[in-house]
C-alpha cells in the first residue's frame, strides 16, 4: 500500500471536506464541536478533548461518509442503493438518499436496536431485518443489490466512505492544532481509517490509537496477527461496532497508520456512557464511548491534548437505562443490602425507617421466603438502595443497622 494510498485516500477526503462543508452551510450536516472535559482531564492527567459525533446528523459520524459516497452515485445516475448496517450507517444512507431522491433499502440485523430501525424508516428507506449479525446482515444485501440492480454502499470498505469519515480528522485539526493523541473506535474500520489518513498527513507526530470492544475484536486480532481475521461471534452492547470482519481496504490502512489497537469490555463501556452523561451532558451509545473507556480504564498511556471520538449518541433508552443503571452499581452508589429479619408486622418498616434516618434512597425491596435453609420464623430481605453521596456510605448503613439489631451485608456487584 505505502503513502501512495494513504495520500489517495487524502486527496478524496479534500473533496469531500469541500462536500460536507457545503452541506454543513445549508444544514444538512454538522459541524460538531471539540470540548474539553475537565473532569476527564483530571482522570487521565492529560488535556482530554472529546469530538461530539453523537451530536451529528443522525447521531453519528456515519452521516458524513454516507453523503458523500450518496452523492457521487446519484450523480452518477444510480437511482437506488442498498446497504447493511448495524444501524448508524443505516440511518445516514437513508438520509442521504432522501436528500438526493433516490431510493434506499437497508438490511439490518434482526436483533439492531429498535431506535435505529425506526429512525432508518423515517428517514424513508426500506428496512429489511436478516440475520443475527452485521456480518449475515451484509451478505443478504449484497445479493440484494445484484438482483435488484441497485448500487451496494459499504459501511466501512469503501473509498468515498473512508474519505467522508476523514473530514472530521481535518476539523479537529483545524480546531486544535497541537494534537498529541486521538483515540478512535474501531467497528470495520472506516471511521479509523479516514481520520487516520487525514491527521497522519497533516501531523505526522500524532498518535492514532484504535479502541474495540473485547466482544468484536475483529481489527484488534487481525492487526496483530497480520492478515484478516474473521470472527465467529459477536457479544456487546457497543452494537455500532460489533463487526465480525473488517474490510481489505480499511485492514491495509490501518495497518499502516495505527499507532496502537487496544481492547475495552462491556462493563468499562457502560461506566464511560454514566461519565460522559454526567460530565459532558450528552448521551452516548456503547460504540461512542469505548475511546473515553479507553482512557479512563486506563489501556493507553497519554499526554498532552488527547481527542477521543465520541462516534455517536444512538442508544435505545432501554438499554440506557440498564447500563446506567450497571454503571452506578459497579461505581457502588447503588446498592443492594441483603439480610435475615424476623417475619412479623413492623420489622420491615422500622428498617426502612433506619435508612431513610441515614438518607439512604430504597428503589426496590425484594423478599425471599421460598429458600428452605431460612428459618420459617425469618425471612431474608434484599433492598436495592442509592447510597448517600459520603466517603464509606455504605459501612456506616451497615454498621447503623447493626447496632439496631439487624444483621446486614452489602453484596458486591
Amino acid at each position: 500500500m505505502g503513502v501512495s494510498f494513504v495520500r489517495e485516500v487524502y486527496e478524496r477526503s479534500l473533496r469531500a471536506l469541500e462536500v460536507i462543508r457545503e452541506a454543513q452551510s445549508r444544514g444538512l450536516i454538522h459541524r460538531t464541536p471539540l470540548i474539553r472535559s475537565e473532569t476527564i482531564s483530571s482522570m487521565i492527567n492529560a488535556n482530554a478533548w472529546l469530538k461530539l459525533e453523537s451530536l451529528q446528523k443522525t447521531g453519528s459520524f456515519k452521516v458524513r461518509g454516507a453523503y458523500f459516497a450518496v452523492l457521487n452515485v446519484a450523480r452518477s445516475g444510480v437511482k437506488h442503493v442498498v446497504t447493511a448496517s448495524a444501524g448508524n450507517h443505516a440511518q445516514g444512507v437513508a438520509y442521504a438518499a432522501r436528500l438526493m431522491g433516490i431510493k434506499a433499502t437497508v438490511v439490518m440485523p434482526q436483533y439492531t436496536p429498535w431506535i435505529k430501525i425506526e429512525r432508518t424508516r423515517r428517514y424513508g428507506a426500506e428496512v429489511v431485518l436478516h440475520g443475527e449479525s452485521y456480518t449475515e446482515a451484509e451478505g443478504y444485501a449484497m445479493d440484494l443489490a445484484s438482483k435488484l440492480g441497485a448500487h451496494y454502499v459499504h459501511a466501512y470498505n469503501d473509498l468515498d466512505i473512508i474519505a467522508g469519515q476523514g473530514t472530521i480528522g481535518h476539523e479537529i485539526v483545524e480546531d486544535l492544532g497541537d494534537v498529541d493523541y486521538v483515540v478512535v473506535p474501531v467497528g470495520g474500520g472506516g471511521l479509523i481509517s479516514g481520520i487516520a489518513s487525514v491527521v497522519k498527513t497533516l501531523r505526522p507526530k500524532v498518535r492514532v490509537i484504535g479502541v474495540q470492544s473485547e466482544g468484536a475484536p475483529g481489527a484488534y486480532l487481525s492487526l496483530r496477527s497480520g492478515r484478516i481475521v474473521t470472527i465467529e461471534r459477536v457479544d456487546t452492547i457497543a452494537d455500532g461496532i460489533a463487526v465480525k470482519r473488517i474490510g481489505d481496504i480499511t485492514f491495509k490502512l490501518m495497518s499502516e497508520l495505527l499507532d496502537d489497537i487496544v481492547l475495552v469490555n462491556d462493563l468499562e463501556i457502560a461506566k464511560a456512557i454514566l461519565l460522559i452523561a454526567e460530565s459532558v451532558k450528552t448521551i452516548a451509545e456503547g460504540a461512542g464511548a469505548a475511546a473515553v473507556a479507553a482512557l479512563i480504564a486506563g489501556k493507553v498511556r497519554v499526554s498532552g491534548n488527547v481527542v477521543a471520538v465520541v462516534s455517536g449518541g444512538n442508544i435505545d433508552m432501554t438499554m440506557l437505562f440498564r447500563v446506567i443503571t450497571k454503571a452506578l452499581a459497579l461505581e457502588r452508589r447503588i446498592v443492594k443490602i441483603r439480610g435475615l429479619v424476623p417475619d412479623r408486622p413492623g420489622v420491615l418498616g422500622r428498617v426502612a425507617t433506619v435508612l431513610g434516618q441515614l438518607g439512604v434512597n430504597i428503589l426496590d425491596v425484594i423478599h425471599e421466603r421460598y429458600d428452605p435453609t431460612i428459618m420459617p420464623n425469618y425471612v431474608e430481605v434484599s433492598f436495592i438502595v442509592e447510597l448517600p453521596p459520603e466517603e464509606n456510605a455504605g459501612d456506616v448503613v451497615i454498621k447503623r443497622l447493626r447496632d439496631e439489631g439487624y444483621n446486614f451485608v452489602i453484596e458486591k456487584p
